[in-house]
């Protein structure tokens, strides 16, 4: 059955005649400019019309009818996607879905620009990033519904969005069935712990679990630093504050140096975007504070190269003695395709021990590498990502010829299996 959206059908005529925001000083709805894809001029603003806030209350009605009958495909859809020329899609299980709704069966750009204006309603900061540098990272809930991590942004001249969905409450642990390396993490007193993969690999899930676990099991006071909040944390037996960029903090470094000056325990860092923040990271593990942080790289190895290649070549030595005594784990991952549905964590761990430490701090050579150390560590949680994507093909989890696609040395893995 195609649903249908009446309303929604007036958002075009309904752009061109005028564009409000919500001026929270006084409770009523107020003209607004708003951004125009092709120049980064600001339209001017039009004569606020006398049922504007009817037809702005209406449209934000039949927008939020659209999210719940595109959420109401799947109990596991990660992303909705806004595109001109396309209907509105879903990502399931890494592929995309169209979701037929009548009037909206090809997106025009008018209509999506309309979901960006409404989704922006009284985000100064958001309107001005989009305005300024093209895409803008915001939050977005719906009440009864859900909340997104939305991406806005302009390609040929038109608007683009990508909305990730957020379960309203943490994920738990246990559900997750992530290795022990990486709940441990949660009993960590100090030091560096970072989770890392593509755009999509679960990093926020893993890091939310984490923090759940020490909320619920530490009386710890949790500062995070985010961009933008995604899981809403409630305190439980810790107390957990949680900043937003550019709503509560213009920045991750400056909101990091501000949170040594706030006793807490454990800081979690949404990214560890450049230097200063990767720096400031180090010294609040070497204080004495659990750090936990996320970076897009593809593995432990790679994730060692990009933190010592953000700084000076002269000053290489000195970051990989602090980075080898600070970190305490490294945690990548890799979402692929399972047999008979659904996706499965592969997950590689690299633990802190006088091994690890010495390969960091001295540089890997030829008899002394990263991967063979997670290979010998076993014992202690480590693991690489071929030997989990041989154990998943050899327990019929996933086919060989996916795991060989994800795997980091495809001939390796090959080898290894062709008993099979």
């Amino acid at each position: 059955m195609i649903d249908t959206f009446p309303i929604y059908q007036s958002f075009p005529r309904f752009l061109q005649e005028k564009f409000y925001q919500l001026n929270t000083m006084n409770e009523t709805i107020t003209p607004t400019a708003s951004v125009s894809p092709n120049t980064s001029q600001r339209m001017p603003s039009q004569p606020q019309s006398s049922n504007g806030n009817s037809a702005v209350s209406q449209n934000v009605q039949a927008f939020h009818s659209v999210l719940r009958r595109m959420l109401a495909v799947d109990s596991k859809i990660s992303d909705l996607i806004f595109s001109p020329g396309r209907p509105p899609q879903v990502e399931l299980t890494g592929d995309l879905q169209g979701v037929q709704i009548q009037g909206l069966e090809k997106l025009t750009p008018p209509q999506i620009k309309a979901m960006a204006d409404m989704m922006l309603i009284g985000n100064e900061q958001g309107l001005e990033t989009l305005d300024k540098k093209g895409s803008a990272d915001i939050s977005y809930s719906v009440p009864g519904l859900c909340r997104f991590r939305v991406n806005i942004f302009r390609q040929r001249g038109t608007y683009a969005i990508v909305m990730r969905v957020i379960p309203t409450k943490p994920p738990d642990w246990k559900e997750l069935n992530l290795p022990h390396a990486v709940m441990n993490a949660a009993e960590l007193k100090n030091g560096l712990v970072l989770v890392t993969g593509p755009t999509g690999s679960g990093k926020s899930t893993t890091l939310a679990a984490i923090i759940d676990l020490i909320n619920s099991t530490k009386k710890y006071h949790v500062v995070t630093i985010e961009d933008p909040i995604e899981f809403i944390h409630e305190h439980k037996l810790g107390t957990i504050h949680q900043r937003e960029l550019h709503s509560d903090t213009p920045d991750f470094a400056l909101a990091l140096r501000a949170a040594l000056r706030q006793a807490p325990k454990v800081i979690l860092v949404g990214e560890m975007r450049d230097r200063e923040t990767i720096e400031v990271a180090m010294e609040a593990s070497e204080t004495g504070h659990l750090v936990l942080s996320t970076l897009h790289t593809i593995d432990a190895a790679k994730t060692i190269d990009r933190i010592i290649g953000v700084f000076p070549k002269n000053e290489e030595a000195a970051i990989r003695t602090r980075l080898s005594q600070s970190f305490r784990r490294i945690i990548s991952q890799r979402l692929l395709p399972k047999i008979g549905g659904g996706r499965i964590a592969a997950i590689e761990i690299l633990v802190s021990n006088s091994r690890t430490r010495e390969y960091i701090e001295k540089g890997e050579k030829e008899g002394r590498s990263i991967t063979d150390a997670m290979n010998d560590g076993e014992l202690e949680g480590m693991q690489t990502f071929d030997a989990v994507l041989e154990k998943f093909i050899r327990e019929g989890l996933v086919k060989k010829e996916t795991a060989l696609a994800y795997a980091s040395n495809a001939n390796n893995l090959m080898l290894a299996t062709s008993d099979l």
